[in-house]
This record gives structure tokens, sequence and C-alpha cells, in this order.
């Protein structure tokens, strides 16, 4: 039998918010699969807490964004470091967004380490790379340009805490800046997992179809009536997960979609970080 560390069954607590003992009886059954666990739990019928955001990261740095919504291009890149300090230091900003602005408005990169010969934006005569080495002479700490993502087209952009926790990128046809930028706000907060149903994995779609019915077998729901109530529980299944189905947070009496077709703008694809992840 597998062995269910204390460590395992906390993990699961804090995720679902239920008891010692059912997170410990779900471990078992999953053979110490969390993910199974909670999968299982959600079957019986059981609520659970658990919510998207996940665990807060703990890599420190800084996300850097560079958007130009009538050029159109833009760009987003994650430079990590090793100190809070550090991250918020206003050279070690500039850097990161000389960075995303190069990436932006030069060649482009076909990975982070090309990205570091180019000229460096903020500092005439000098490239990227000798602008981080300058840095890293005076402040003796590592850093790592770990992202990098050019979009050319229309975009909107937002930096949670100015770059020290997230950062998004939403591609757009039609609209304004502000309301690009006001669905990326959206976006950091609420955390979807595709712009339309139609871009949702399919797999992830079948799983929760699959975790519904078995969840409405159990509280003895006759199987003609079975795939009518997931129809109607999956309407809450893409509310939480697809971007346009979900209640603006800045107008709770609308949805985001149609918030952007009153603002005239098409919702494209977006690219959403969070630092560390």
């Amino acid at each position: 039998m597998t062995q269910i560390t204390a460590a395992a069954v906390k993990s699961l607590r804090e995720r679902t918010g239920l008891p010692m003992m059912d997170c410990k009886k779900a471990l078992l059954e999953t053979d110490g699969d969390e993910q199974a666990a909670v999968e299982e739990l959600r079957k019986k019928g059981i609520k659970t807490q658990e919510t998207k955001s996940g665990s807060r990261a703990t890599s420190q740095g800084r996300i850097g964004l560079y958007v130009d919504f009538e050029s159109p291009v833009a760009a987003m890149i994650e430079l990590q470091c090793e100190s809070a300090p550090v991250a918020g230091n206003p050279e070690f900003v500039q850097l990161a967004a000389d960075i995303a602005q190069q990436l932006a408005i030069g060649p482009g990169a076909a990975d982070p380490e090309a990205l570091w010969d180019q000229p460096s934006p903020g500092n005439q005569g000098m490239t990227l790379r000798e602008q981080k080495d300058e840095l890293y002479n005076r402040i003796r700490e590592a850093f790592k340009l770990s992202r990098i993502v050019r979009i050319d087209a229309t975009c909107g952009a937002y930096a949670h805490h100015a770059g020290a926790i997230k950062g998004v990128l939403l591609e757009v046809s039609g609209g304004t800046a502000q309301a690009a930028k006001d669905v990326c706000m959206h976006i950091a907060a609420m955390n979807p997992s595709a712009v339309s149903k139609d871009d949702l994995d399919p797999g992830l779609v079948a799983k929760e179809r699959e975790i519904l019915s078995e969840a409405a077998r159990k509280e003895g729901k006759p199987e003609n009536i079975i795939e009518k109530m997931i129809d109607g529980r999956m309407r809450q299944f893409y509310e939480q997960q697809v971007l346009g189905e979900q209640k603006f947070v800045k107008d709770d009496s609308q949805t985001v979609g149609k918030y952007a077709g009153t603002a005239g703008m098409k919702l494209v694809r977006f690219v959403h970080w969070q630092l560390g992840e």
C-alpha cells in the first residue's frame, strides 16, 4: 500500500479546504496522486475550495512589457534575479523594459540568448548584454532571461504590480488601447484558460464532463436526464474557463465578450504569465 505522508495530506487539504481524513482517504484511493485525488473527491460530489490561482510564485524578477497599439507590435519578457531588492532596483526594472522594447522593435529573436547581443534602446552604443554585465558588476547577482514572446499584431497589455507578479498581452482586432488594457486587467484577475469555447483543450472539456456525469450518478440521477443536467453544469465550467464567457470584473452585468463587442473589438488570443511559473 502506498504510504501517504502528512505533507501530502496537508497539501491536498490546503488545496481543497476539506478535512484531513477525507484528504487522506482520497490520496489512499489514488495511490498518492494529488490531482487524481481532487478528481475523485469531485466525482463523489464533495465540494472543494480549489481555485485556479494555485500557489504563489517564489522566483524573483520582473516581467517587462512593450506595446504600441498603433504600430502594431508587442512583446513581453521575464527577467529573473535572486532577490526581491534587486527585482525592485530601478536599473533592473529598466533593463527588463529595454529588453522588451528591443524584442518588439528589433528583428526579433529565436530564443532569449539571441536577444542579449542586440542593441539596448535605453543605452546608446551598448548591447543588452553589456548593459546586463555592467549592472551585474555592481550588484553581483545573477540574472536569467527565462521567457520571451513577441506578437506582430495589435495588442493590449497589463503588468500587475508593475510586472512584479503578472504580465498579460492580448491580441485584438479593432477597439481601443484602453478597452484592450481593461480586458488584460480582467485576464490577470480571473485567469481564463482560453479566449473562446473552441479554443479550450478538448481533453479538459471531456474530463470535466466525465467528472460531472459521475457526480450526477452518485446523486442517483437517472441516465436519461444526466446529459441535460451536464449541459447546464457545463455552462458554469465555461464561465470559469473561457474569457468571452466570464463576467467582466469592471462591470459584472455583462460578459467580457459583450464588453469587447460593444467596444468594437474582437478578442484573438492572449499570453498570461505569472512570475516564476
